[in-house]
């Protein structure tokens, strides 16, 4: 399942194709739920790619640089050692 709040945006559509109206200050939060596969690759020259999608055929991707993508490594590694979620 995958949620999408946008806050403060509007689109017009106007002989087929989308524009931006109003200021650029808008906001999204998106949020994918009973992930079933996760995949991890290189992005450019620079970057790592997580790639998560749903059985519904909704894909996330985050594309980190390599010290972030570190901190979320480990980050798991202190849950697999605290938390019961891993048992």
């Amino acid at each position: 399942m995958l949620s999408l709040q946008l806050d403060d945006f509007m689109l017009e559509l106007k002989d087929g194709s989308l524009k931006n109206v109003g200021p650029a200050d808008k906001s999204a939060t998106t949020k994918l739920y009973d992930v079933e596969s996760v995949e991890v690759r290189e992005f450019g020259d620079k970057r790592v790619k997580l790639a998560f999608a749903d059985e519904s055929g909704n894909e996330v991707e985050i594309a980190l640089f390599p010290t972030d993508a570190s901190e979320v490594a480990r980050g798991i590694e202190l849950l697999e050692d605290e938390s019961p979620v891993f048992e």
